[in-house]
């Protein structure tokens, strides 16, 4: 399925474009408990104006990594909201209008009105469409 995503994704965003950006760890829970035993981490964005995405199988969420999952899949000048993971801490210098919400406050900025509730909605609709068992493979690229 990741395959399938990576090939059907696109780049988006681009000037007065918003798109929110997140990664999610595909994996299983052993007896539905504890944290995933094995998975795979995925990149993913959806700009709010089209509903246009992408979702890129990654290696791990490093500053690295992340940026050039951006780079590579978000247009310059676009407006990204994310969360306040610090990989995300230098958006602003790379040309693009960065927005944070911080989750252990809230899911949607009071001041900004930012939020990523449209990546977290597509993580959990391409986890139910998974069966538990296909998410723990190793980095597909």
């Amino acid at each position: 399925m990741l395959v399938y995503m990576e090939g059907c994704s696109e780049k988006i965003g681009g000037h007065n474009k918003t798109v929110e950006i997140d990664e999610s760890r595909f994996g299983r829970r052993k007896y539905h408990r504890s944290h995933p035993i094995k998975g795979q981490w995925v990149s993913g964005g959806v700009e709010r104006e089209s509903g246009k995405m992408f979702l890129v199988p990654v290696p791990d969420r490093i500053a690295d990594t992340l940026k050039d999952v951006i780079d590579a899949w978000i247009e310059p000048g676009t407006t990204v909201i994310s969360d306040c993971w610090g990989a995300y801490r230098d958006l602003d210098a790379e040309g693009y209008t960065h927005h944070t919400v911080n989750h252990s406050i809230g899911f949607v900025d009071e001041r900004t009105g930012a939020h990523t509730n449209t990546t977290e909605s597509t993580w959990r609709h391409a986890k139910a469409f998974l069966s538990p068992y296909n998410r723990k493979g190793e980095y597909i690229h």
